[in-house]
């Protein structure tokens, strides 16, 4: 636990790239009021031409929200800081409201550092908050492996809060109070005469989280609480060594011989780490079928035992694995693509592509291209079967005339009013540092735009390609 004392903002803050400035989320609460506080003491300190910018998001889902936001909005007033509330507006869901509060708040964040030109946001999460995540998802995969008689899933969910995760593929998210109690942050409130506000709902036994908060404020809690973050510590660690060797699996045996079609080369099959080469597999497929979850874990290993097999041709997560003498392929299956509908500036199409219009008019009607269009535009290099070119480029998305019209539809992949660019959909949305090796080496296959150079000291992904 790091104690209160005058350089804890430098012990915090000094790894962070704060070049663009940096958006901070401010509930009002002791952790993000104490955040707030130790950026505003580093920055003026050590750069203080960098924009700083407080952003309170009011929920709207109970009373007191918008009084907290003006109370942060004094003290930002009262220390020289530019604030920021946001509303959540709309209907809000019957379900899952926690995890919809959460996705709001990130997006509502992520605009407000776009229309300022920051390209960092940092959060107040604790070392309370990491054990607390922990101790739920271990409680989850525990009573999933019970229910279905399986083994545990390798631990990604173990390693719990990544110290910066990249939201949208654009703007880091940075957690550097992972490492820091609670107390300790209340702790150097007090000192600075800083009140902070409670959040009733953190008490309401209703949700997971204060169930479990309550749970660890008995005799045994802080026992509890060092063996979550030690669990975290050594499932972060092994997440990421995974991911460094998923990475080299698929630079090495992973290609893209036409737009929508993976190739693995069969080596893969007894290339001695089968770990990392299911790892791998699981994030080509999720990628391929643009599914932004992992495919199941045990599903993966039973398909990459039949692969072992010898030749087949199956789905999973969308995609259809089609194993030949040329190679094992991987392309999205025709089963269940988006029909033909208008389509907004930057929105994800099937998962999978994101979608630039070039007139400018904000919308557009796209549809699969289909069999008829792949048809006349496949074009194949070696030895790739031109049935699985064709295959794979019917999944693409086109303008509604080259569908309707396939004997005038321009070569592939330009097409008339928009460009449709490669994601990764695992990834897209969230991407913990841990996963970054295998992110980018999954970008440089399928031709998805570079990773940003992550805000964190020691962040490179360990290897020389992961600047690609």
């Amino acid at each position: 636990m790091l104690d209160p004392e005058p350089d804890l903002s430098t012990r915090l803050l000094s790894h962070i790239d704060f070049t663009s400035g940096a958006v901070a989320a401010v509930s009002g609460g002791s952790d993000s009021t104490a955040l707030l506080l130790l950026l505003k003491q580093y920055l003026d300190r050590t750069t203080p031409s960098a924009r700083l910018l407080a952003v309170t998001v009011d929920h709207g889902l109970r009373q007191g929200s918008a009084a907290e936001a003006q109370a942060v909005a004094k003290l930002c007033a009262e220390r020289g800081i530019a604030h920021r509330t946001l509303v959540w507006s709309g209907r809000k869901p019957s379900t899952g409201l926690p995890a919809a509060a959460r996705e709001a708040r990130y997006r509502l964040l992520a605009e407000a550092a776009r229309r300022e030109g920051i390209d960092l946001m940092v959060t107040g999460h604790t070392a309370d908050d990491q054990a607390e995540t922990v101790l739920m998802r271990e409680a989850r995969e525990e009573g999933l492996a019970r229910e279905e008689g399986a083994g545990r899933e390798e631990g990604r969910g173990l390693a719990g809060m990544a110290p910066a995760t990249l939201h949208d593929w654009r703007e880091w998210i940075v957690r550097p109070l992972l490492g820091t109690r609670r107390a300790a942050l209340r702790d150097f409130l007090r000192r600075q005469n800083v009140g902070w506000a409670d959040d009733p709902t953190n008490a309401d036994e209703t949700y997971e989280r204060p169930r479990l908060r309550a749970a660890l404020d008995g005799g045994a809690g802080a026992q509890r609480m060092d063996s979550a973050l030690a669990l975290a510590a050594r499932a972060a660690l092994d997440r990421t060594q995974l991911g460094l060797a998923a990475a080299e699996v698929i630079l090495r045996f992973a290609s893209q011989p036409a737009t929508g079609l993976i190739r693995l080369d069969p080596a893969l099959l007894c290339a001695g780490d089968d770990r990392a080469a299911v790892y791998a597999l699981r994030i080509l497929l999720a990628a391929s079928g643009g599914i932004a979850f992992l495919p199941d874990k045990a599903r993966s290993e039973a398909l990459f035992g039949r692969l072992r097999a010898g030749f087949l041709c199956a789905t999973l997560s969308r995609t259809v694995v089609d194993f030949r003498r040329a190679g094992i392929f991987l392309h999205r299956e025709m089963r269940g693509l988006p029909p033909a509908a208008t389509v907004l500036d930057a929105a994800i199409w099937d998962g999978r592509r994101q979608i630039t219009l070039h007139d400018g008019n904000g919308a557009l009607l796209i549809a699969p291209l289909g069999a008829a269009a792949a048809k006349r535009l496949a074009t194949g290099e070696g030895e790739t079967p031109q049935s699985l070119i064709r295959a794979a480029l019917a999944a693409e998305p086109a303008a509604r005339q080259a569908v309707e019209n396939p004997g005038s539809a321009p070569d592939w992949p330009v097409s008339p009013g928009f460009e449709a660019r490669p994601v990764i959909a695992p990834f897209a949305r969230f991407l913990p540092s841990f996963d970054l090796a295998p992110a980018r080496a999954a970008a440089l296959l399928i031709g998805t735009p570079p990773v940003p150079a992550p805000p964190l000291a020691g962040h490179s992904a360990g290897r020389s390609w992961a600047k690609a």
